[in-house]
């Protein structure tokens, strides 16, 4: 069983699919891995550290030449993977929603695509779920990215010369990043609130000591999805949300957005009215803009400052913390594949429930049926 690890051709992209620990890893299990010259280079992991775990390091064409799996963060183009086994598995992250054209040209290349971000939200696979680990790196940078634009303290100082306020911090969607950026802000000394359409993240919001900022005059909450995600919100409910977090809004020092609805654009949570009420200096951190955004006027990969408010629109997120994403992810495709090792054949083997969730591909066909009409 030979593993191929690629560097990632995207650009932007400094994470890398597997580190020396996943590689000692791999070879224990008996696999051989090989690994693209260069692939770890932008996450701070030289070469030799690869060849001194145990993996032959050469150019991309003998890294992949006869490979079994090859593993990525980011797919790669099904054109630049020839050599690989007939029926190779590619695990990696797919986007298969936005990059439809690209699940095809698998299919028509004869390769099976595992997604990783269709992993199942159930408790045996919570270590192999590449979205939860990249997602509380996100949070966490999210509220240095806000430090780093805002330009006063975050936490209350009493001097000689007069007190500081403490920073106004406001978290809107309470999944993974929500929660991490809650926690990381709290830590740097911010009055933090939170909102979010599921009712179950009230306790989650008040147990890491920020105020939960909910509807109450509309019965129930619409929002609750499935396989833990948030799902849309009744019209009501949306009309209710939006009065209250306006008030809410105008009053904050720093707004941090997270909401994704999976195969949807991102919800929009922010207009332009509601960016214009905030006060000149503010901060608003949108971890959903290469989705649409959650925030009008968000721009993928730019800073943009509209009536004194700077609007954060950083892509990929994780990457910018590109060795301990790599160290995360790794791990995460190593948990995945290691579950599943059969020690008769030497290689992985499905099962239903988790192999049918993420398989896009196979035998020249899509298969998921998220993907189908």
């Amino acid at each position: 069983m030979k593993i191929a690890v690629l560097k990632e051709q995207v650009d932007g992209e400094r994470r890398v699919a597997a580190t020396p620990e996943t590689v000692r890893k791999f070879v224990a299990l008996g696999a051989t891995l090989a690994v693209e010259a260069g692939a770890g280079q932008s996450a701070s992991i030289a070469d030799a550290t690869y060849a001194d775990a145990g993996a032959s390091v050469a150019d991309r064409a003998a890294a992949i030449s006869g490979a079994d799996i090859v593993l990525g963060v980011q797919a790669p183009d099904p054109a630049t993977l020839a050599g690989v086994a007939p029926g190779a598995w590619v695990v990696a992250s797919f986007n298969p929603f936005g990059e439809r054209a690209r699940v095809d040209a698998y299919a028509a290349a004869g390769l099976e695509a595992l997604a990783m971000e269709f992993m199942p939200r159930i408790t045996r696979a919570q270590s192999m779920d590449i979205l939860s680990s990249q997602s509380n790196l996100s949070g966490y940078k999210a509220v240095l990215d806000a430090a780093a634009e805002y330009g006063r303290a975050f936490p209350m100082m009493m001097t000689a010369a007069g007190t500081i306020s403490a920073a106004r911090v406001f978290v809107m969607g309470v999944g993974v990043a929500g929660l991490q950026a809650i926690a990381t802000a709290r830590r740097l000394g911010a009055q933090v609130s939170a909102t979010d359409v599921r009712a179950a993240t009230r306790e989650q919001i008040q147990s890491l000591g920020a105020k939960p900022i909910f509807v109450e005059s509309v019965a129930g909450i619409e929002g609750e999805g499935t396989g833990g995600y948030a799902g849309e919100m009744s019209p009501e409910y949306q009309a209710a949300q939006a009065e209250l977090v306006s008030g809410h809004i105008a009053k904050q020092d720093i707004v941090i957005t997270t909401a994704l609805i999976p195969g949807r654009p991102a919800p929009r949570l922010i207009s332009a009215a509601q960016v214009a009420s905030m006060k000149p200096g503010s901060v608003i951190v949108d971890l959903a803009v290469e989705q649409g955004g959650n925030v009008e006027g968000a721009v993928a990969g730019e800073i943009v400052e509209v009536n004194g408010v700077r609007i954060v629109g950083h892509r990929n997120v994780p990457s910018r913390l590109a060795a301990d994403a790599s160290a995360l992810f790794s791990r995460n495709l190593f948990n995945f594949l290691s579950a599943f090792w059969d020690k008769e054949t030497g290689r992985p083997v499905l099962d239903a429930e988790i192999g049918d969730a993420i398989r896009l591909t196979r035998d020249g066909a899509v298969v998921n049926p998220r993907l189908q009409p």
